[in-house]
């Protein structure tokens, strides 16, 4: 239980660091929190629903840095 807690303070830490704007970090955890009352619904574990939480943003962070990445590659 403590390290699904700890991954969900270090999943909204990064939600405050991408607070400008719509984008796939906030779009992650969304997708994250959704699935993962869904689960927790079903399971009765409510455990699941942080991790799932924390997952999908850590998700949407690997997704936008690849296309900030991307951007800056020159095009050819």
């Amino acid at each position: 239980m403590a390290v699904t807690t700890i991954l969900a303070i270090i999943a909204g830490v990064l939600l405050i660091l991408h607070w400008k704007g719509p984008n796939a970090v906030w779009g992650g955890a969304t997708l994250g929190a959704i699935v993962g009352l869904i689960i927790a619904l079903v399971k009765g574990d409510w455990g699941l629903l942080t991790l799932s939480f924390a997952v999908g943003t850590f998700a949407g962070t690997v997704s936008e840095w690849i296309g900030r990445i991307a951007n800056r590659l020159p095009r050819r």
